[in-house]
C-alpha cells in the first residue's frame, strides 16, 4: 500500500513539473516565435514604404528606432510587382541569391491565391501593399532566424525531458529514503497483528475450553454463557484479523490455481439463497457460465461470501438483492446490488476502511466488526483486481469487483 501511494506521488509529481515545462516553453516559444513576426514585419513596413528598398538613411521613427543599422546589410529579399489583373510586371532578385526570377514569380502567384495581406509561404514572410502601377508583393527571407527559433525548440525539449528524467531517478533515490521508515512500521505492525493474533488463539483456545469444562461440572448459567460468547467474539475477531494481515502481504505462489469461477459463486448463491427466504427478501443472480480464473479459491469464496452476506444482512426489510458475474472481453466482473434503507455516498468513501460502520447498533446486533469489506479489498488488491462502491438515490448500494484474466 505504502509502495503505491509512493509510485502515485513520483507519477503525480512528475506529471505536474511535465506540465509546468510545457506551460513555460509553451509560452517563451510564443514570445519567440512572435518576435520574429514582429521584425520581419518591421523590416517589410520600411521596404514597402520604400517601394521595395531600404533607404540610405533611416529616419527617426518607431519602425526604425528598433532596427539595428547592420539590418540593411544583413536581410535577404526580394520583390514581385504585378497589375491589378495579376500579371507580372517587374521581379527584383537582386538582394537574394537562392531566388531567380521564376522562383520569384512562382512565389507571387501562390501568395495571391491565398488573398492575405501578410504571412509566411516556406521560410519568407510576406506583404503586399498597393502601389501606383498595381500590387507590390515583398519577401523576406526569415530560413535564419526559424532554424534558430526550432533548435531553441529542439534544445529546449531535450533539456526538459533530461531534466524530467533527472527529477524521476531523485524522487525515486529520495521517497524510497523518506518512506522507508514508514514501510518499516507498516511491515512491523502487519508481522504484529499475524504474530499477536497466533499468540492470542492459544489463550482464547483454553478459556473457551476452561468455560466448556465448568458447564460440564456446575451447569449453564449466564455467567459462562457470555464467557462463551465473548471468547468466540475475539477469536472470531482474531481470525479475521490474521486473514486481512495476509491478504495486504499478497498472494502465495502455492496457493494460485485455476478453478471454475461460475460454479463457486452458483454453490454461494445457493447457499444464502434460504436465509434471504427467512428473512423474506429477494436473492436473484445472472450467472455467465464456465467462468474460471486462476487465484487463492479459499481467499475468493470468502470475497464472495463477505460482499453477498454483507448485501443481505444490511438491505432493507423485504429488499432485494441482486448477484451478477459475467465475463467481458479480458475482465471478469462481478457485482452485487442491494436495496438498503439509506446510505449517504459520504459513507460510500470510507466503505472499505478497517472498521468503518455505516450504523453501530445494526453491527452490534449483526455482530459485524467493520472489517469484511476492508478484507474484500486487500483480496481484491492481492489478485491486481479492482473493487468499487456506489449508490445511485441513496437508497441502494452496488458493490462491483473487476479481475484481470
Amino acid at each position: 500500500m505504502i509502495q503505491k501511494l509512493r509510485l502515485k506521488l513520483i507519477m503525480a509529481s512528475i506529471f505536474s513539473l511535465f506540465l509546468v515545462l510545457i506551460v513555460i516553453e509553451g509560452i517563451i516559444g510564443i514570445m519567440n516565435y512572435g518576435k520574429i513576426i514582429k521584425d520581419a514585419d518591421r523590416v517589410l513596413n520600411i521596404l514597402s514604404e520604400n517601394s521595395g528598398r531600404f533607404p540610405e538613411q533611416f529616419p527617426s521613427g518607431s519602425d526604425y528606432s528598433r532596427l539595428s543599422p547592420e539590418i540593411p546589410f544583413e536581410s535577404r529579399f526580394f520583390s514581385v510587382l504585378v497589375d491589378y489583373e495579376g500579371n507580372v510586371i517587374l521581379t527584383d532578385t537582386g538582394k537574394i541569391a537562392a531566388i531567380n526570377e521564376t522562383d520569384a514569380i512562382t512565389y507571387a502567384q501562390a501568395v495571391l491565391e491565398k488573398q492575405r495581406e501578410r504571412g509566411f509561404i516556406d521560410n519568407y514572410r510576406y506583404l503586399i501593399y498597393q502601389s501606383e502601377t498595381g500590387e507590390r508583393i515583398i519577401f523576406l527571407d526569415c530560413r535564419r532566424q526559424q532554424e534558430m527559433f526550432q533548435n531553441l525548440v529542439f534544445n529546449a525539449v531535450w533539456v526538459s525531458l533530461l531534466g524530467l528524467g533527472s527529477v524521476f531517478l531523485l524522487m525515486v533515490y529520495l521517497s524510497s529514503r523518506i518512506v522507508k521508515p514508514f514501510l518499516d512500521n507498516y511491515e512491523k505492525q502487519k508481522r504484529f497483528i499475524t504474530d499477536a493474533g497466533h499468540e492470542l488463539r492459544t489463550p482464547i483456545t483454553i478459556i473457551n475450553a476452561d468455560a466448556d469444562i465448568l458447564e460440564m461440572d456446575f451447569g449453564e448459567n449466564e455467567w459462562l454463557a457470555d464467557i462463551q460468547m465473548q471468547t468466540k467474539r475475539m477469536a472470531d475477531l482474531t481470525n479475521t484479523l490474521i486473514v486481512l494481515s495476509r491478504m495486504e502481504e499478497g498472494l502465495q505462489t502455492e496457493m494460485v490455481v485455476e478453478f471454475p469461477l461460475s460454479d463457486m459463486v452458483e454453490e454461494i448463491v445457493t447457499a444464502f439463497r434460504a436465509l434471504a427466504k427467512v428473512q423474506q427478501k429477494e436473492l436473484r443472480s445472472s450467472i455467465m457460465p464456465m467462468i474460471c480464473m486462476k487465484g487463492d479459491q479459499k481467499a475468493i469464496y470468502s470475497l464472495f461470501t463477505i460482499l453477498l452476506d454483507n448485501a443481505i444482512k444490511y438491505s432493507d426489510e423485504k429488499g432485494m438483492i441482486f448477484v451478477t458475474l459475467e465475463k467481458k472481453k479480458n475482465k471478469i466482473r462481478f457485482s452485487v446490488f442491494n436495496t438498503t434503507e439509506y446510505i449517504s455516498k459520504e459513507q460510500i468513501t470510507h466503505l472499505f476502511d478497517r472498521f468503518f460502520r455505516i450504523d453501530d447498533s445494526r453491527n452490534s446486533q449483526t455482530g459485524g466488526y467493520g472489517l469484511g469489506l476492508s478484507i474484500a479489498a486487500a483480496t481484491v488488491a492481492a489478485h491486481k483486481g479492482t473493487i468499487a462502491a456506489e449508490t445511485k438515490d441513496e437508497k441502494s448500494l452496488q458493490i462491483t469487483v473487476t479481475f484481470p484474466i
